[in-house]
């Protein structure tokens, strides 16, 4: 540190939400940068699940502080939610605690409307977004028609003014498509609830952030989705509407690059992805089953926010190579190692095969991606349960080689892996 960036170097889904959790032990604070309640992070401590969707996961450290950035869009009442149900299993959250940006966008009902419109819209193209009203809000912001929630600072009428403006100007777009409109007044009273219950939360999150560095503080930022899914780094319009890249950590908290120390990237042993859009290594059948698990667990490959079923595959080093490039990576992590276990032999994609030709990264359209066949390596797999290991030489030694192969396909350093889904579930500096 002073700044750390951790990053999804796949298509969300990494396991983020426990690596911040360990890492924050160190830190001072944890700010998120980007996306809003579409994003779940799920943290396992002392036999307790807790699954977030908005504030950062380092509230469960009782000494750090939790920033939520103006890349953020927020639903209030969501978050408001959230708030209650980590204050009823005992997590403190305080203004002291928890810092809101004045400059992150609020997520209106109308744009959970819009966005459930815009999907049925599309029909069998639709995107495979959570419904949530993402797209809209970022919509609204880039067209300079959003409201932030330093206007919940307002008073109260004023706020309850611009809110009802927003929602009936929404409304024309859906009386537009022939949808259900929204009652404006009654959609905005559970709203002006939240306003007044956060508003104490609320500030300049930027100078916060900038007077804590000079302070000397430690910040670990923490980011949503993952670099394939940016919304000008990942498989375009398959993306999510923020920028979960490294660059996108500088512009959604307001701090300077010469801050950064490090950029870590966070990827799972092997490729899962929710939604549409074109995955090469995509497999079915028994393996793609042994990856997914059956649901029963909240470990296995079903949506933290969605509660979907995942697309799985083998590990895509091509996708993994180029997260590496657009991030500036310092180091990866690999996660979820323990879930490779039992399988005989285990596959990398190191290229694709596109119309005969080989690319070692990702080429620029879809229409080619859609095209490519993985040019794979194959690795021995091991049989034995590898989720008691700490270090290094405890695990097998084709498991070694593993994390040593793609560390040295992707050029970057892999200094950790985790084996299980409890906090003490890693290994160490294990290739680095």
């Amino acid at each position: 540190m002073p700044i750390t960036i951790l990053i999804g170097a796949q298509w969300g889904d990494e396991g983020k939400g426990r690596v911040v959790d360990w890492m924050a032990a160190s830190a001072d604070i944890v700010a998120r940068y980007a996306g809003g309640d579409n994003a779940g992070h799920t943290v396992a401590l002392d036999g307790e699940v807790y699954k977030l969707h908005l504030i950062p996961s380092g509230i469960l450290h009782s000494k750090v502080v939790s920033v939520m950035g103006n890349g953020m869009v927020i639903n209030p009442d969501n978050l408001v939610r959230e708030i209650q149900a980590l204050r009823k299993i005992g997590v403190d959250i305080s203004p002291e605690r928890l810092v809101i940006s004045s400059r992150a966008h609020i997520i209106t009902p109308a744009h959970i409307a819009l966005d459930k419109a815009k999907e049925l819209a599309l029909g069998d193209d639709k995107i495979g977004t959570t419904l949530r009203g993402i797209g809209p809000a970022y919509l609204d912001k880039t067209g300079r028609a959003g409201i932030r929630t330093g206007d919940m600072l307002l008073d109260v009428e004023e706020f309850a003014e611009r809110l009802v403006a927003a929602i009936e100007m929404s409304n024309e777009e859906l009386r537009a498509q022939g949808l259900d409109t929204l009652d404006a007044l009654q959609a905005a009273q559970s709203y002006l609830q939240a306003a007044d219950f956060l508003r104490p939360y609320i500030r300049d999150v930027s100078i916060y952030l900038y007077e804590a560095l000079k302070a000397g503080k430690k910040v670990l930022c923490e980011g949503a989705q993952g670099t394939l899914l940016d919304i000008d780094h990942g498989s375009y319009p398959f993306v999510t509407s923020s920028s979960p890249t490294a660059g996108g950590a500088l512009t959604g908290l307001g701090v300077g690059p010469l801050f950064v120390d490090n950029v870590l990237g966070v990827a799972k042993a092997f490729s899962t992805r929710v939604g549409g859009g074109p995955m090469p290594t995509e497999l079915d059948g028994a393996i793609a089953e042994h990856f997914r698990g059956s649901g029963a667990n909240f470990w296995d490959e079903f949506g933290t926010t969605t509660g979907r079923p995942r697309r799985c595959g083998w590990l895509d080093v091509v996708m993994l190579r180029y997260a590496v490039g657009v991030n500036g990576l310092s180091e990866l992590m690999l996660t979820k190692m323990d879930i490779l276990s039992g399988l005989d032999e285990l596959k990398l994609a190191t290229a694709y095969n596109i119309d005969g030709e080989l690319f070692a990264f990702p080429p620029v359209t879809n229409e080619q991606l859609e095209r490519a066949k993985p040019v794979y390596e194959t690795l021995p797999g091991w049989s034995e349960d590898i989720s008691n290991c700490r270090r290094f030489d405890d695990l097998p030694s084709a498991a070694r080689d593993y994390i040593k192969r793609v560390a040295q396909l992707c050029d970057a350093p892999i200094n950790m892996v985790s084996v299980g889904p409890e906090r003490d579930q890693l290994v160490m500096n294990p290739a680095g």
